[in-house]
C-alpha cells in the first residue's frame, strides 16, 4: 500500500490511515531542521502503514482467518503458539501481557470475559500504536506522535523548545478539552463513552462499565496504559488502590454521572 502523505505548513508530514476500526494518524515533526527526505519520509511511513495492516490481519476478531480468531474458535491452542512464527510471537507477547495486566488490575482488565472467547483489543491499540512510534524512531525520526484513535504515543518534540501536549476530551462535550497532559516519550491511552458508546463490559456483571465516563492514562507502556485506561472505565473510583500502587503511572478519571466531578492520580498531575 502507498503511502498517502499529506504536508502541513512548515517541516513537518502527517499521515492518516483507517485501521483497527479507527483512524490511525502519524504525526512526524523537524524542530531541529534534520527530516529526512522526503523519499525517506515515504518509505518510513509506508512501512509503517504496512505495519497497522499486520496487526489488523494477526489481533482483528472481525478477520475469520486473523490469528486471534483462530484462538477464540479453538483452531490454535495458546499452548502451542510458536515463537518462531513472528505472528504467533507476537499473539504469546500480547497473551503474556493481558494476564500481567489483569494481575495489576485485580481481575478489573479481564479479556478472557469477552462474549466469543478471549479478545485483547483493550490492549493491542495502545500496544501497536507504541511499536509504531518505536519503528519510526529505528527508521530515524525522533519527533512524532501516533494517535490511534485515543491511544497516543508521543517522542521527542512538537516543536522547538517545545514538547508535545495532549488534550483529553471531555465524556460530555467533544468540542471541550478537560485535561492537558505533557507525555514526553511516553503513552497516553483514553476510554470512554464517546463517539461509539460504552463498548467496555464489567466482567463480574457482563453490564456495560459505569465506573467512569472517562479514563484517562499516562505512562511508559502503550499496552498496559491502554489496559489499566480500560480497566478504571470499569472500576472508576475503586481503583484508585491498584493503581496508586504503580510507580510513574498517573490518571485523570472523569466520575460516573450524576457527579459532575473527577480525579487525579500520578505525577503527571503533580501527585
Amino acid at each position: 500500500m502507498s503511502a498517502r502523505l499529506v504536508r502541513p505548513h512548515g517541516r513537518s508530514v502527517r499521515h492518516l490511515e483507517e485501521v483497527w476500526g479507527t483512524v490511525v494518524m502519524l504525526d512526524i515533526r523537524d524542530p531541529e531542521g534534520t527530516l529526512p527526505s522526503g523519499r525517506a519520509v515515504e518509505a518510513a511511513v509506508a512501512a509503517a502503514v504496512r505495519e497497522m495492516h499486520w496487526v489488523d490481519e494477526v489481533f482483528s476478531t472481525f478477520r475469520q482467518d486473523s490469528e486471534v480468531s483462530r484462538v477464540r474458535r479453538g483452531d490454535m491452542p495458546v499452548g502451542a503458539l510458536d515463537a518462531g512464527d513472528p505472528r504467533q510471537s507476537a499473539l504469546h507477547e500480547v497473551i503474556e501481557r493481558c494476564w500481567t495486566a489483569h494481575r495489576v488490575t485485580e481481575g478489573a482488565f479481564d479479556p478472557w470475559s469477552v462474549a466469543g472467547g478471549f479478545d485483547p483489543s483493550g490492549l493491542v491499540k495502545g500496544w501497536a500504536a507504541q511499536r509504531l512510534a518505536d519503528l519510526l524512531v529505528v527508521a530515524g525520526f525522533d519527533h512524532l506522535s501516533v494517535n490511534a484513535g485515543g491511544e497516543v504515543a508521543t517522542r521527542g518534540l512538537s516543536g522547538p523548545d517545545t514538547p508535545w501536549r495532549i488534550g483529553i476530551r471531555h465524556p460530555d462535550h467533544t468540542r471541550e478539552v478537560a485535561a492537558v497532559v505533557v507525555p514526553g516519550d511516553g503513552m497516553v491511552a483514553t476510554s470512554g463513552r464517546y463517539q461509539r458508546g460504552v463498548r467496555v463490559h464489567d466482567p463480574d456483571t457482563g453490564a456495560a462499565a459505569a465506573g467512569a465516563r472517562s479514563a484517562t492514562v499516562i505512562g511508559p507502556d502503550g499496552g498496559l496504559a491502554d489496559a489499566l485506561s480500560t480497566a478504571l472505565l470499569i472500576t472508576g473510583r475503586a481503583g484508585a488502590g491498584w493503581f496508586d500502587r504503580l510507580p510513574g503511572w498517573s490518571a485523570f478519571v472523569v466520575d460516573p454521572d450524576p457527579r459532575k466531578t473527577s480525579w487525579v492520580i500520578g505525577p503527571a498531575f503533580g501527585g
